[in-house]
């Protein structure tokens, strides 16, 4: 079943099914079997088609996908889609049922090319994978016509996509969204939003976006401005005073414990909600520092706290309770919080600093501060840092970021950023990067801190460095920085601030409840044992087994976000936990935890990759991106000011930069 029989897949012709000799080599990023069961015999999609099984009844799979993209997804907005694809599907269906010709078949290349003028690419790429069957296969449709072949039993099953939507976590509708911001439905758009994300003020503000790094447009010009139509959608209620209309079914009699307000724990709650089962959320934190990592460790000046704070009244209000004040392991146990509810999310998030790993970090000195995340605890809860006038921050995140910026609101005459790598390479979004810079941030590059240095008094007085040089590339493809022998030089300040990364703290969790961690220290999951065709386990972007489950080895207790996947994003979180509330309200409701096969199909799509950087994308004209005004100047970074920085678009601005989605959806179908 490994082997390719046929391809189109890529506009590159793969053809095996009547050689001789050795056939020619194929692979592609699919498990052999869909669900670690069932064969993968075939996928159809925007690309072409692809067959591992030489028994596919073409013809007949041909014509369901017709008739599931013209039935299910083609929006009838536009003539040739609305038309086009309905003649194709009676074309394809008479052709089963042997009442077509060969000039019917002829006929769907024209249809193809009328196809070609729809407003948006749903229909358009639909025809790619139809005219490759009808043109690589006519003896199979011809066989139909003269009545020697009748359709074979077959299992499909398809899957609604987008290159924006395939990149994006928690896997938001964003063509349709942005469709409503452009017809001026902001609430539309917003109800589309909260179908896959509960905290649209937050992630309309701190997502790193990686749905714009798929955006077709990027094609023509620039990729579409989807982070700030979000906030557009969401600022529009809370501005206009308007209450969000969700309502939560009837609730129901099981309970589920949650383990950390953060946006994984927030996210499950919510999506819980919605369906009548009522959560308790357990938080370390004090009343008012809910959002766990949003809260404590994404400044205001990029994240308002009161609309923090109303994306959380909001999940509240759907029967929520969030429990403030209490740890697990210390004031409740884990097996405890177990035996009190039906199911158990753990989601604590990754509060605890990583070790720099620097001569001197363990001796206790003053002003070397414990980590990045609890420097912007401190400074967000009011309490004393500990920072004096001159830092340095290690690292080169968006958390190391974080902290110089903070730093010189909190009174910092000199914030000073150290990283072993160049610029380029920082993994700190680009443009807060570029924020931190215009606040008067200095920046020593390429630099490894090697030993802290103090006075008599032990008191932090510098950072002694040594200069690195690029050598060869690393595991990550990365070239991997070296010292560079004599280049030791002294960095002076009086506050040493490491941020180069966060684990979760799992101290709570017993070791007699058969949940194991992993190198990581990472909750381990149950997977699908999917492989490709080396027979290798398919692994997500993260390195971590595809299509996980997200229960642990202890029977109802499940685990999701930063504790899961490791520190990530919000919107990696939120995906995380939506799922993992699907999979707690069926083991809730069946007994039984399982991905059903829209999940598989949506974890298959995003190790294939449905974004092609290289594909000719035609467009009228090209139209300039819009940009969120932003207040500039030193003057932003002075003492205290945690004003938001970022100002979002005005209306008309959002639905003129929505105006230029191409509205990219594509259908997939495979054959099981």
């Amino acid at each position: 079943m490994a082997q390719v029989v046929f391809s189109t897949w890529g506009r590159n012709i793969v053809d095996n099914r009547n050689i001789s000799g050795e056939p020619t080599a194929a692979s592609f990023k699919l498990p052999v079997a869909f669900d670690g069961t069932r064969p993968l015999r075939s996928f159809m999609g925007w690309d072409g088609l692809i067959l591992f099984d030489k028994d596919v009844d073409v013809p007949a799979m041909t014509a369901e996908y017709m008739k599931r993209v013209q039935t299910l997804f083609c929006c009838g907005r536009c003539t040739p889609g609305k038309k086009g694809t309905k003649v194709l599907m009676d074309l394809l269906q008479n052709v089963l049922e042997g009442k077509a010709t060969p000039a019917d078949l002829d006929s769907v290349a024209d249809l193809t090319d009328v196809l070609q003028h729809c407003k948006c690419t749903l229909c358009q790429s639909a025809t790619t994978p139809v005219l490759d069957a009808v043109t690589h296969f006519r003896d199979d449709f011809l066989a139909y016509l003269n009545g020697t072949r009748t359709p074979k039993p077959a299992s499909y099953i398809h899957k609604l996509t987008a290159p924006c939507m395939d990149k994006c976590p928690s896997h938001i509708d964003i063509p349709a969204y942005i469709e409503a911001i452009k017809n001026y439905q902001f609430g539309d758009s917003l109800a589309t939003i909260r179908n896959h994300m509960p905290l649209p003020a937050v992630c309309g503000r701190v997502c790193p976006h990686p749905c714009e790094t798929a955006c077709r447009r990027k094609n023509v010009d620039d990729a579409i401005n989807i982070m700030v139509l979000k906030r557009s959608a969401s600022d529009y209620e809370w501005m206009h005073k308007l209450q969000p209309p969700m309502q939560p079914k009837p609730a129901k009699s099981k309970t589920v414990g949650i383990v950390g307000a953060g946006p994984a724990g927030l996210a499950a709650a919510y999506y819980l909600a919605l369906e009548g089962y009522r959560s308790t959320i357990y938080e370390t934190l004090p009343e008012g520092f809910g959002g766990g990592m949003i809260a404590v460790g994404i400044p205001a000046y990029r994240m308002p706290r009161h609309l923090l704070q109303r994306d959380i009244d909001i999940i509240q209000s759907m029967g929520v309770e969030i429990v403030y004040n209490c740890r697990i392991g210390k004031d409740i146990t884990l097996p405890e919080l177990k035996k009190k509810h039906d199911a158990v999310f753990l989601a604590p998030g990754a509060h605890r600093s990583k070790p720099m790993g620097v001569e001197g970090e363990d001796k206790g000195y003053k002003g070397f501060l414990t980590g990045g995340i609890d420097f912007l605890r401190e400074a967000y809860m009011g309490k004393p840092t500990g920072m004096g006038k001159k830092v340095c921050v290690v690292g080169g995140g968006n958390t190391a970021i974080d902290c110089v910026r903070v730093a010189l609101r909190e009174g910092a005459e000199v914030s000073t950023l150290l990283y072993r790598r160049s610029r380029k390479e920082m993994p700190a979004d680009v443009w807060e990067v570029d924020g931190a810079e215009e606040e008067g941030v200095t920046f020593e590059f390429q630099v490894l801190p090697t030993k802290i240095v103090v006075d008599a008094n032990e008191q932090v007085t510098g950072v002694e460095c040594v200069r690195m040089a690029m050598g060869e590339p690393d595991a990550s493809g990365r070239r991997r920085p070296e010292p560079v022998p004599g280049s030791e030089f002294i960095v002076e300040c009086d506050t040493v601030i490491p941020a180069i990364g966060q684990d979760p703290d799992l101290s709570f969790i017993p070791s007699d409840m058969g949940i194991d961690i992993t190198k990581w220290n990472t909750v381990v999951t149950k997977a699908l044992p999917l492989k490709d065709a080396a027979g290798k386990s398919l692994k997500d972007g993260m390195g971590n087994d595809l299509s996980r489950s997200l229960i642990t080895d202890c029977d109802g207790v499940f685990a999701g976000g930063d504790a899961e996947i490791g520190p990530l994003t919000v919107v990696a979180c939120v995906g995380n936990a939506h799922r993992a509330a699907s999979v707690i309200q069926r083991w809730l409701e069946e007994g039984s935890a399982y991905l059903t096969e829209e999940d598989i199909f949506e974890d298959l799509l995003t190790y294939l990759g449905v974004y092609d950087k290289n594909e000719q994308v035609a467009c009228l004209d090209s139209v300039s991106r819009s940009n969120q005004k932003e207040v500039h100047g030193k003057e932003r970074a002075s003492f205290k000011n945690y004003s938001e920085v970022e100002l979002g678009f005005p209306d008309s601005t959002a639905q003129r930069e929505a105006d230029r989605c191409l509205r990219c959806y594509r259908v997939a179908l495979v054959t099981v």
